[in-house]
């Protein structure tokens, strides 16, 4: 390399930068010292031609889409117990190398070994451990799926016999349901990644009340997608109820531990979202049937109840009660009739009687004896005869009149 070049690339500059070549060598220096190591991931393309010494492959992360191109031995797949399979889950043994000419980095395999089903199971069990203890396996979380829904969200594989099989149920249980259908992967590397964004899409949408995630029977690989901490965390997210039918009954993939229902069979998860109209029409006919006869028996006792009443004495001669009121009615307006002329007859004696006593002691009275009354010109009474002024003008009040008068000296 010239002297002139920056020994480090903290050293370039935009007026003494690295050429490409200098780069790519830097690069392939550093990778160079990486060590062999493990990695896991799933086959998603093999090429492997007759007469060639080396196969390539695309491994790809089980997770998320990122991926890595792989040169192995046909040897090494050769003493492989079983030949690898697109979509298998393998360890591979590589080191990994960087070509300078290209610019790609790549894995150079020695050894290639399928990921056990115990150890995958051991695996399961640990993040199935790990998601209870964060409680989303509790009764308590799981939400009740209402009775009819406005729209029911369906994410499946696409022309699979589980979406004819939920879309067939749904339609023969209640044909006026509507169904929104996200036909995504449902096995092999695409499936989580598709699977989740097709849950974060319907849980969205506001008039979509339950999703129904249906897969078929498969492998235990086959169905492996379904226990994926990314999907499950997706599922236990939504705000939507969320019915997993995934496989047969004996099939249990941990989307069905999060999930709010679990549904062994697809048809089993369109019986459970929506209900059977011939069934419900059933149940009218006999609420219907149980409330005529209700409302017949209480008519039929309520006109046994007035029959009843209306036998009585009483109501056979409806006049008679009238009757028997009236004459008392009748008494007790005699009755009081008396009472109130009694009591008049006592109070005009008793007026009489205050009246004789009113005129006996009214100045009116003692006049009519003969006796005046003698006043002032003021009209104050005349009490003394001293108080009386020989050319004063005296008034006299007899019974009948008044007149005045001087009074005499003497």
């Amino acid at each position: 390399m010239p002297s002139q070049l920056p020994a480090t690339a903290r050293e370039t500059t935009a007026s003494a930068p690295w050429p490409v070549r200098v780069l790519s060598m830097k690069i392939g220096d550093y990778v160079e010292k990486m060590s062999p190591l493990w990695v896991e991931g799933q086959i998603v393309q093999l090429n492997r031609r007759p007469g060639m010494s080396t196969a390539f492959l695309t491994l790809r992360d089980p997770d998320v889409d990122m991926s890595l191109s792989v040169a192995i031995p046909t040897g090494a797949l050769d003493a492989m117990p079983s030949p690898p399979q697109q979509g298998a889950r393998v360890v591979v043994h590589a080191k990994p190398t960087f070509w300078a000419k290209r610019g790609t980095l790549q894995l150079e395999a020695r050894q290639m070994r399928h990921v056990g089903v115990g150890e995958l199971l051991a695996r399961l069990e640990h993040l199935k451990q790990l998601l209870r203890s964060e409680g989303l396996f509790e009764p308590g979380r799981k939400r009740p799926l209402p009775f009819l829904p406005r729209r029911v969200g369906l994410i499946t594989g696409r022309a699979t016999a589980a979406e004819r099989d939920v879309l067939a149920g749904v339609a023969r249980r209640w044909p006026a349901a509507q169904v929104e259908v996200r036909q995504v992967a449902v096995q092999g590397t695409e499936t989580v990644a598709q699977v989740t964004a097709a849950l974060r899409e319907l849980d969205a949408l506001a008039e979509v009340d339950v999703i129904v995630v249906a897969r078929g029977g498969g492998s235990f690989e086959d169905l492996l997608p379904f226990s994926n901490e990314t999907l499950i965390r997706a599922a236990a997210a939504t705000t939507t109820p969320v019915v997993s039918a995934i496989g047969h009954e004996s099939d249990t993939p941990l989307l069905d531990f999060v999930a709010d229902l679990r549904a062994s069979t697809p048809t089993h998860a369109a019986a459970a979202v929506v209900p059977d109209v011939a069934d419900e029409l059933r149940g009218l006919v006999t609420v219907r049937g149980r409330s005529r006869r209700a409302v017949g028996a209480r008519i039929r006792a309520e006109r046994e109840r007035l029959e009843a009443l209306l036998s009585r004495p009483v109501m056979t001669d409806r006049a008679a009660i009238i009757t028997r009121h009236r004459d008392e009615v009748a008494d007790l307006v005699q009755r009081g009739r008396g009472r109130l002329e009694e009591r008049l007859v006592r109070e005009r004696d008793r007026s009489h009687q205050l009246l004789r006593h009113l005129r006996a002691v009214s100045p009116q009275h003692t006049l009519e004896r003969g006796y005046a009354v003698v006043r002032h010109a003021d009209g104050s009474i005349v009490r003394d005869r001293e108080g009386v002024d020989a050319a004063e003008l005296l008034r006299v009040t007899v019974a009948r009149g008044d007149f005045a008068v001087r009074p005499v000296s003497g």
